[in-house]
């Protein structure tokens, strides 16, 4: 495939191109919690999906979920990356009222899953790769309600310590469009999986969006160096839940970054809201480094050591992902990479249209499929 152009913005002075990275936090499909037997049931009675560990009662331990891990095994493994055999659990120190351990349980040192790759579609025969570098599994955290009482905040423990899967990329996203269609691609390829269902409305699909801007071949000497000091700094967009936000977030804050350092100004690096209606990033905090967390081994936990047996019949039960049930419909019912593309979007369809299929012409079931029922549905 080819690779597209970088998304280039005209400044007042000089051309700007973008550098983006993403950190995708997929809350697992899994009933229970990662370190608790607690319900991870959306939508039920505020703090009622609460274990006593959850709450940080004291003396309570955690008892890791094994079918979480196989989740982010499954994963990785959709992703092409590498599993780790050996993996540990970190603490994340920090203090937040729906944090009730005053840690988040993470890991830092030692992912489960390695290196992958996301093939993200950008048009016929266009593609990016993007480099993934790691998955790993953590505790979400609670929700704080700031709008029930103008005096008052609430915090919903629920979803606290719902297992989350930190899917980190490298920073190999050149446009708002591509950071898009990279969320949507690895929300297809885990709904795939069964490994979360990508609700974003619902918080289980959310990333943090890592932009930076650099002149014209500066990208192309850190991807030979690997030296970050090619590219400019960069601020990150804190949880963004929404594909059409995404890109407007990115666009804005590229075009802010562009105005700062044509009129001779540094920018900080900082972690920073996007507000919507305003259509403005502001300032959140002065962006954390890893030692602002106190990261340490949690001696609560063993490390986690699985057999490579395991992770071969996790592999050899992989449902058909995508990219392969793409080119099998191209292959065996002659459709075009547009029909296929579109019947594959989601696995729901996909199944829908091979019933349909199912000695029939493929042809004729997918123009059906596709021009009468989708078209009726929309209606």
């Amino acid at each position: 495939f080819e690779t597209p152009k970088p998304k280039v913005i005209a400044g007042a002075k000089h051309d700007w191109e973008l550098v983006i990275g993403m950190e995708v936090h997929a809350q697992v499909a899994s009933n229970a919690k990662l370190f608790s037997g607690a319900s991870t049931q959306f939508g039920n009675e505020p703090n009622s999906n609460v274990a006593f560990v959850d709450a940080a009662m004291p003396g309570m331990l955690p008892v890791i979920n094994e079918f979480c891990v196989e989740q982010a095994v499954r994963t990785g493994l959709g992703l092409k990356a590498d599993i780790n055999l050996w993996s540990a659990f970190d603490r994340k120190n920090y203090f937040y009222p729906d944090l009730p351990q005053g840690y988040q349980i993470s890991q830092l040192y030692h992912p489960i899953v390695g290196e992958g790759e996301v093939i993200v579609d950008m048009g016929p025969g266009v593609a990016r790769r993007v480099r993934i570098e790691r998955i790993h599994m953590e505790q979400d955290a609670g929700k704080s309600i700031h709008d029930m009482d103008p005096n008052m905040s609430f915090v919903d423990l629920n979803r606290t310590g719902v297992c989350l899967m930190e899917i980190v990329s490298r920073p190999d996203i050149r446009g708002p469009e591509e950071a898009a269609a990279y969320i949507a691609k690895l929300r297809q390829i885990m709904r795939y999986l069964g490994t979360c269902d990508g609700n974003m409305q619902n918080g289980n699909l959310r990333a943090d969006v890592n932009i930076s801007i650099c002149l014209p071949g500066a990208y192309e000497k850190f991807m030979e160096t690997g030296d970050f000091g090619h590219l400019g700094t960069r601020c990150e967009i804190k949880n963004m839940n929404s594909m059409r936000f995404i890109q407007q977030a990115i666009e804005v804050e590229a075009r802010r970054q562009i105005q700062i350092v044509e009129a001779g100004g540094t920018v900080d690096q900082e972690t920073r809201l996007y507000d919507p209606d305003k259509g403005e990033t502001r300032s959140m905090r002065s962006k954390e480094e890893a030692h602002d967390y106190r990261y340490f081994p949690d001696p609560d936990l063993l490390p986690l050591e699985i057999e490579q047996d395991w992770v071969d019949n996790i592999a050899a039960n992989l449902p058909e992902l995508p990219d392969e049930k793409k080119a099998r419909f191209v292959g065996d019912f002659g459709l075009s990479e547009y029909d296929a593309s579109v019947l594959t979007a989601e696995v729901e369809s996909a199944d829908f249209f091979e019933a349909v299929a199912k000695d029939r012409d493929g042809k004729l079931a997918a123009n059906w499929v596709i021009n009468e029922l989708f078209g009726r549905l929309k209606k």
